[in-house]
């Protein structure tokens, strides 16, 4: 059973919302669903490719992480996410490392086949993103340069676009 938050939002928000699940769901799909078919190819569930991406650090160094802070970052019980790490484990993607400062707790951490695994997903959806880039007009690409330039100032996305920038082939 999927829980959501329900927020009372006006219907402004609401149009934007729309506007952005309509742009999303098309990025998402602009490239035959190439990142889709990755992921199924490489038969991990939701929870588990997830998780990859996470202790993959998106591309970058990473530190090993606890499967109970995994849980919490995706909203998933412990014994769920500790399910998907064993399948991660079982493929050769993640390993379990013992942790620094406690030796009886175990953490995860990304294997080499995982890392490159990681660096084939994100390369299928930069690629995706910047033939969708080249498809628009150099007006359009303006528009939604000044748009996303004008998210800038919050941290979050701040921060993903420096990492993105970061791990982007040149």
């Amino acid at each position: 059973m999927v829980h959501i938050e329900t927020l009372e939002v006006g219907a402004e928000a609401k149009d934007t919302a729309a506007r952005l699940s309509a742009l999303l769901r098309h990025l998402f799909l602009f490239d035959r669903g190439n990142m889709l078919r990755v992921i199924e190819e490489s038969g991990l569930s939701m929870t588990q490719s997830k998780a990859l991406l996470e202790i993959g650090g998106l591309g970058e160094e990473s530190e090993a992480r606890h499967v109970s802070e995994l849980a919490e970052t995706f909203g998933v019980s412990v014994p769920s996410m500790s399910r998907a790490v064993d399948g991660l484990v079982k493929k050769g993607l993640a390993t379990r490392v013992e942790d620094r400062e406690d030796r009886r707790v175990r953490r995860v951490a990304i294997t080499a086949r995982g890392k490159r695994l990681v660096e084939t997903l994100l390369v299928v959806r930069q690629a995706g993103m910047e033939a969708f880039a080249a498809s628009l007009t150099a007006a359009q690409r303006r528009k939604i340069d000044a748009a996303i330039e004008a998210l800038m100032d919050r941290e979050d996305i701040a921060e993903a676009y420096a990492r993105m920038k970061a791990v982007a082939p040149q």
